[in-house]
């Protein structure tokens, strides 16, 4: 049975890999397998907790339905349960999440991420009893809440948690969103029943609160800082940890604050840091702009000389 005690450690969430022609609008096979291979190979080496795929990060919005499919199965067979896999599965429907998280279980995915059906904003009564439903329907899936009010235009409270504990798989949540106050008060909640994974900048101090591990886009480009990070978080090395996050805080301070390429862009720095090759963007993202460029391409070399600096002495990445 899955638990949410399984959990725990760098969440990394995955680019959807890209072959050399998917930045074509008439691409329909635009995953690459084989960079998809390098790079998951590598996160698990180095020591990612967990991968999730198809975030906002992760594409599932710019992938056709089998390159969804191709990415996910691929991801599942490289990983080979080695560490935890949640299949990213929001929709702009429940019906075709349900679908996806059919197909989830088919190929032997430990867990779904998934967020509230989005295109209108939902009620927080009915986002609860979308949660209730597909725990229902699939008991044997671990089920990871895709929290992203920014995106999925809900903000779950902490109160309707009472309800969202009773799903027995129901098991953990990717989760920005909320103060200190809030995360105590649904720490009072979720302790035991569900895993909070929050943002790299909350693991200190929101760890001593209750989070299991966080999340990170920035893995990709190298996890050496954050394996740090989590390391001094955990051993309660504070001084330490509070250097890496202003340490590192800088590089994501870089980004251009457009939402969508604060996220999407991510990838072109992602490609400059070399760890691995996600492949070019998909459309529409593929006109970049010249700014966007050169703050990637700074923000990368910055974090080559992170990984330098917090690689732990005669330790080498699997990447290398």
């Amino acid at each position: 049975m899955v638990s949410c005690s399984d959990l725990s450690g760098i969440m990394a969430m995955m680019p959807a890999f890209t072959s050399d022609d998917g930045n074509s609008i008439d691409c329909t096979n635009s995953i690459s397998v084989e960079r998809l291979e390098a790079g998951v190979n590598s996160m698990i080496a180095d020591g990612a907790g967990v991968i999730s795929t198809c975030g906002s990060f992760g594409e599932f919005h710019t992938l056709l339905d089998e390159e969804w499919r191709d990415l996910n199965r691929a991801t599942v067979e490289i990983a080979a349960k080695r560490v935890p896999i949640f299949v990213g599965c929001t929709a702009l429907n429940s019906r075709e999440a349900v679908k996806r998280m059919a197909f989830a279980e088919e190929i032997g995915a430990y867990g779904v991420l998934v967020g509230v059906p989005f295109y209108f904003p939902s009620s927080v009564e009915n986002a609860v009893n979308f949660y209730k439903q597909i725990s229902e329907r699939f008991p044997k899936l671990g089920i990871m809440i895709y929290h992203n009010p920014a995106l999925h235009n809900v903000t779950l409270p902490v109160p309707c948690f009472q309800e969202l504990i009773k799903c027995p798989n129901l098991i953990a949540m990717k989760d920005s969103h909320r103060d200190t106050l809030q995360f105590l008060k649904l720490q009072e909640i979720i302790k035991g029943h569900i895993s909070v994974f929050c943002n790299q900048f909350q693991f200190h101090p929101y760890y001593e609160m209750g989070a299991a591990g966080f999340w990170s886009i920035d893995a990709w480009h190298g996890p050496e800082p954050l394996l740090a990070l989590h390391e001094a978080v955990v051993s309660g090395n504070e001084a330490l940890a509070k250097e890496i996050m202003f340490a590192i805080t800088p590089v994501t301070a870089d980004r251009v604050p457009n939402l969508s390429w604060r996220e999407t862009a991510s990838k072109i720095g992602i490609r400059y840091a070399g760890y691995c090759d996600p492949g070019p963007l998909r459309p529409p993202f593929v006109e970049v702009p010249e700014a966007v460029d050169k703050a990637q391409k700074a923000r990368a070399e910055k974090w080559k000389e992170l990984r330098k600096k917090y690689r732990p002495q005669g330790v080498r990445s699997a990447a290398e």
